[in-house]
């Protein structure tokens, strides 16, 4: 395809130099739906893309999903992903299919696609797409966790913390939400200020929870905001 595409590019040589060594993702909508039209699979993503964000002028998920298709026959495995995520859930003029969004995942992550195998343990986890098994959803974020994918690394926590699907281990959870922290997860930020104001995993340490709270409602957790009123509130005299 990357003929293809230097074939089209070759069409715009007479405009401005700067035009000619923009990336696919800086291209006009109408350029790269030109490129994905002659078989580009990195175009087809990307007006996938703009189709499901509205950068191509109006939000359209069937059309997003329509893209997203042909670039996974391609072998492009982030829109395979893209479109599991549409036709779990379904959009108008797209039905609703989970189980065809769970064989979609399910593909992705055995290609090693973290956030598939994250969305794998969320389906287990939840419920929503196939039974419920804890278990199941702790191998799938384990898979995540273990390729550095901080939002698995964050729900494997939760799972150790409460015991689902592994056996309880506070330490654990501690160095899962840690993981997760460090590569700016919010609810990780959250979730590891709780261990410090608890003393769960490490020794209690109202500061540190303070400021991994602040941190995570900087992240946009609303609910952070509660937690940092609360550690700042000095505690009652006996």
């Amino acid at each position: 395809m990357t003929n293809l595409r230097a074939l089209l590019v070759l069409a715009f040589l007479f405009v401005p130099a700067q035009l000619t060594a923009q990336t696919l993702e800086n291209l006009p909508f109408d350029k790269q739906l030109q490129l994905a039209k002659v078989g580009d699979v990195d175009a087809q993503f990307a007006v996938g893309l703009a189709y499901e964000t509205g950068r191509s002028g109006q939000p359209d998920e069937a059309e997003a999903a329509k893209w997203y298709r042909q670039a996974a026959l391609q072998g492009q495995v982030d829109a395979q992903y893209r479109l599991a995520k549409l036709v779990t859930k379904g959009t108008k003029g797209l039905k609703k299919d989970p189980a065809t969004g769970l064989k979609l995942f399910a593909d992705a992550a055995a290609k090693g696609y973290a956030p598939a195998m994250n969305a794998l343990g969320l389906i287990y986890q939840t419920g929503q797409g196939a039974t419920v098994d804890p278990k199941k959803a702790a191998e799938w974020y384990r898979k995540a966790a273990d390729l550095k994918f901080a939002e698995s690394e964050n729900n494997l926590g939760m799972l150790y913390l409460e015991g689902k699907g592994v056996g309880r281990d506070l330490g654990e959870a501690f160095k899962l939400f840690e993981r997760a922290a460090a590569q700016g997860d919010g609810w990780a930020l959250n979730n590891l200020g709780g261990m410090y104001e608890m003393g769960w995993g490490s020794p209690p340490n109202r500061d540190k929870a303070l400021d991994l709270y602040r941190q995570a409602l900087a992240k946009g957790i609303v609910s952070a905001q509660a937690n940092i009123d609360r550690v700042s509130t000095p505690p009652a005299s006996p």
